[in-house]
């Protein structure tokens, strides 16, 4: 059985017919209570077609990529303009009499959420509908949990409530419009056609070598990639054979490491093309003094010192069956890039946290110089007014920092905090005020970082600060090495994947952590 979870979603449409969708914005439910989770396993049938209102009987174009982002599922395709349903819904939506979107799955994973509906956490998503559906809050939203066969079309559908039924008569007057438009479009291309007998050339935007060359290289090896394909990925004609990801798939990889790797989103983060790099920092300032109309002046000179940022290797792999291999057609690229930021992005996350700097980057709690404020012990924590503990965290900082900086804590550390209240009784944590903002503490966001300390005996379990003053070194490339021999026995090909990044704090200044007495 398939489902369609209407949303509201935003939605973008080009002359040429290139869509761009939020398919799904996460942190809301349908009208039935449903939830797809952000963390949920989500696989994307392929090809997965454009669909106008569920009728899988016309689709009027394709879905050509689709992303799972902190806003929640962003798809990109094109309508096929060649066909008069798909041109006429395209001039509904430039029309904004159709601007929203429903996704249709099959759920693999779900449990029951009270009072009603389900938080799904595993999917396979069919297909993506534009339909009549308004995008702005008050909008009615359609729930359409079974796709009618053609001898069921007017029947009532599964698990339809009354509160989200769609205006019957709004959607007819739509599809009659539909159909007035589709018409006048017949009759202009016959007029057109007419006019422009000569042949008309349609420019076709050929896929880059580079990216061509990578999908031949994972699905069948070098063996039918033919010398400009070669010529594109080899990086040296070493022993071991090693091929470079093309820098556009270098770019998506490092998108996608966010989603795993918070910190990322907020540090500072360069790519560096050397060994290492270099910063002067400086450790003492001048110093003025007052002096007599003819008095002799005091020197003073401003103290440096250098922080070197040495990118370190990290690498993993991911086995993947020769048959699928050779029989799918979906993105099999995307599947592996995925694959390699979840795997990149959770070994980053903990280094960025924790790292000793010692063959990986220096994390944050490990950094010298960031000033400690002490409290009470774990079985007692706070000692002191929770509000206290927070303010003074927060006024060790100077202005210009402190209103640049952000909390980081794991789950568990914020699940405490949010029971924290002031001496009014109002909660301390505030809960987003929009869609994909983030919980704000004291007016700053807080970051989810899974790796911090827990409430323990001598450990760190909230950190403050602007993370503009941690730097991440991205050394230039991402490469991939194919190996069809080791697991050859097996029906399975193993692809090695590996990067250099380095970081450090480089603005201890910038940063307060608050530590848990012995």
């Amino acid at each position: 059985m398939i489902e369609h979870i209407e949303c509201k979603a935003a939605i973008s449409i080009t002359d040429e017919g290139a869509i761009e969708v939020l398919a799904w914005p996460f942190g809301s439910a349908d009208s039935v209570g449903d939830m797809i989770e952000p963390t949920a396993e989500i696989k994307v049938a392929s090809p997965l077609p454009a669909l106008w209102h569920h009728d899988p009987a016309t689709p009027i174009g394709e879905w050509e990529s689709v992303e799972i982002t902190a806003r929640g599922i962003e798809a990109k395709g094109r309508l096929h303009l060649d066909g008069e349903r798909a041109r006429a819904v395209r001039t509904l939506i430039l029309d904004k009499g159709a601007s929203g979107v429903s996704i249709g799955f099959n759920e693999t994973k779900a449990t029951r959420r009270n009072p009603r509906g389900r938080t799904i956490t595993g999917l396979t998503l069919r297909e993506i509908s534009v339909t009549p559906t308004p995008c702005h809050p008050g909008a009615i939203v359609l729930t359409a949990k079974t796709l009618p066969t053609s001898s069921e079309k007017g029947t009532p559908l599964e698990n339809e409530t009354t509160e989200a039924a769609p205006d019957s008569a709004a959607i007819t007057a739509l599809e009659s419009r539909l159909a007035a438009v589709e018409k006048k479009a017949l009759s202009i291309d016959k007029i057109e056609a007419r006019i422009a007998r000569p042949a008309i050339v349609t420019e076709t935007k050929e896929e880059p070598i580079e990216r061509k060359a990578f999908e031949t290289m994972i699905r069948y090896g070098d063996g039918r990639m033919d010398a400009e394909e070669r010529k594109a990925l080899v990086v040296a004609n070493d022993a071991q054979g090693g091929y470079l990801a093309p820098e556009a798939i270098g770019s998506e990889l490092l998108k996608k490491l966010v989603e795993y790797s918070p910190i990322r989103a907020y540090a500072r983060v360069i790519t560096i093309g050397a060994e290492s790099i270099k910063y002067p920092r400086k450790t003492s300032s001048t110093a003025a003094y007052w002096v007599d109309e003819t008095e002799d002046r005091t020197a003073s000179q401003p103290a440096f010192e250098q922080i070197n940022i040495k990118p370190h290797e990290l690498a993993t792999f991911t086995d993947v069956s020769n048959q699928l291999l050779e029989d799918n057609a979906y993105n099999l690229e995307n599947e592996l890039l995925t694959d390699f930021a979840e795997n990149f992005g959770k070994t980053e996350g903990l280094a960025f946290v924790n790292g000793t700097g010692v063959g990986q980057p220096r994390g944050l709690l490990k950094a010298a110089g960031i000033a400690e404020i002490k409290t009470g012990v774990a079985a007692a924590f706070p000692a002191a007014n929770p509000a206290d503990v927070l303010i003074g965290m927060y006024h060790t900082l100077p202005t210009v920092h402190a209103q640049r900086a952000a909390w980081l804590m794991n789950r568990k550390t914020l699940g405490e905090v949010r029971k924290w209240k002031d001496g009014n009784g109002r909660y301390l944590v505030i809960d987003p005020i929009s869609e994909g903002a983030p919980m704000t503490l004291l007016g700053r966001p807080i970051v989810e970082a899974v790796d911090m300390d827990d409430i323990v005996a001598n450990g760190f379990p909230v950190m403050f600060g602007d993370l503009q003053g941690y730097r991440i070194v991205d050394r230039v490339g991402f490469a991939t090495l194919r190996d069809p021999y080791s697991l050859a026995t097996k029906g399975q090909t193993r692809f090695i994947a590996r990067k250099r990044v380095g970081a450090d704090v480089t603005h201890p200044d910038r940063f307060v952590k608050l530590k848990i007495a012995a």
